[in-house]
């Protein structure tokens, strides 16, 4: 039995779930988010205790790979939209800097054009400074997927760590070129 998938998601007071055949909905405060899942596994609503239970039909290695997982994804779901997601990136190096027009985010970092990336329309993306990028939103794949392709745009560097990184992220910094005597 998978230890993750056996355990009960407790539903928050502000979310609401429902399951429609395999298509799970769940709607709060922040957004509204939809899921199908496999057929192999079965997700019911226990309104007493007012918890989703993820159960599987069978003890095939199939189903105990998806039992776990659409438990976690069902929780990431309901953590989601009553809370929501949020990831923060800093950009260190001299002159690099972002700036939001419309839908669409602009960096500076380095190239000699400037690189556009387009919004996701279920995100709010934020700069509080020219050196801080903040992405929110209540789909926890979709945040991570957007900051993942901010930061693939300029990597922070091993020499002198300039790049997009993630806030708190450490870069290891390696020693140049020493000259000899």
């Amino acid at each position: 039995m998978s230890r993750i998938g056996k355990k009960p998601v407790a539903i928050d007071s502000g979310a609401k779930v429902a399951v429609n055949g395999n298509v799970i909905e769940v709607e709060g405060p922040k957004g509204k988010l939809t899921f199908e899942h496999r057929p192999e596994v079965t997700v019911t609503i226990n309104g007493d205790d007012n918890e989703v239970i993820v159960s599987r039909d069978n003890d095939d290695r199939t189903s105990r790979e998806l039992h776990g997982l659409t438990r976690a994804l069902v929780k990431n779901m309901i953590e989601g939209v009553t809370k929501g997601y949020e990831k923060k990136l800093e950009i260190v190096g001299v002159g690099y800097l972002a700036s939001i027009s419309g839908d669409v985010l602009q960096l500076r970092v380095g190239f000699a054009n400037e690189l556009q990336c387009k919004i996701p329309s279920n995100l709010q993306v934020s700069c509080p400074d020219q050196t801080h990028i903040v992405v929110q939103g209540c789909d926890k794949q979709s945040v991570g997927q957007f900051a993942a392709e901010v930061r693939a745009c300029r990597t922070p560097e091993p020499y002198k760590g300039k790049g997009i990184r993630y806030q708190g992220e450490y870069v290891k910094i390696k020693p140049g070129k020493s000259a000899t005597k």
